[in-house]
């Protein structure tokens, strides 16, 4: 690949673009994709596929033919309200996955640096964090302090920014109250039902790392069904 076709690369990837790279491996031509780019020259009669691909997060050849496409994600940004202990382990689990972690909560000597390390810390009540982090119908939110006055903020930003994935820890009785709480506030049924609450598929587990993992789980299901 020539200096300048890398350096677009690199960027893209700094700017935490979606793209993809593909190539006609006859020829060696490459070209970089984006999606509602128009194709043109030998790669304008396989526009459907490409297209096809891209929208569907799939990397490969393209059967039958000699195109070959790599595509590059966005990471999904993943806000988790609440620094508490089952959060240490989806930051585990979240590393190896293309997530974006930020972790919000007002409560300072929960957030240290030594208990998330190289993570995007934002010690600040929900409302006040969401004024300086974009977020989109892209962004998942995992609500975790059991504190309505923490959590309930930041559950009413996602549903009103339509938010792909919302989950919520407690028990099925605390799920009850909550939703309570978000219809006397004005949210329709519909809304409320898109709750993942109690959050995570059900493993089974009740240990910290299990929770985690099933919440993990959920999610990365969710987000190949947006």
């Amino acid at each position: 690949m020539k200096k300048h076709f890398l350096e677009q690369i690199i960027d893209k990837k700094n700017r935490k673009e979606e793209f993809a790279i593909i190539t006609n491996i006859s020829t060696g031509e490459s070209i970089i994709f984006e999606k509602n780019k128009t194709l043109d020259g030998n790669f304008e009669k396989y526009s459907d596929e490409i297209n096809d691909y891209f929208e569907n997060k799939k990397n490969g050849m393209i059967e039958n033919t000699d195109i070959f496409i790599d595509t590059y994600l966005r990471p999904t940004k993943v806000i988790i309200i609440g620094a508490v202990h089952i959060t240490q382990y989806l930051i585990e689990f979240a590393k190896s996955l293309n997530f974006e972690i930020f972790i919000i909560d007002p409560r300072g000597y929960y957030t240290s640096v030594k208990r998330f390390p190289d993570v995007n810390i934002i010690n600040k009540w929900p409302l006040e964090a969401f004024k300086d982090l974009k977020t989109d119908s892209s962004t998942a939110l995992i609500a975790l302090t059991h504190d309505p006055k923490i959590d309930d903020p930041a559950l009413k930003h996602a549903l009103k920014n339509k938010f792909f994935y919302i989950g919520a820890l407690g028990s099925k009785t605390t799920h009850l109250n909550r939703c309570q709480r978000l219809r006397e506030a004005g949210f329709k049924e519909e809304e409320i039902n898109s709750i993942h609450g109690p959050i995570g598929i059900k493993l089974g587990g009740k240990s910290a790392p299990e929770i985690a993992l099933s919440i993990i789980a959920q999610l990365v299901s969710e987000t190949y069904k947006s």
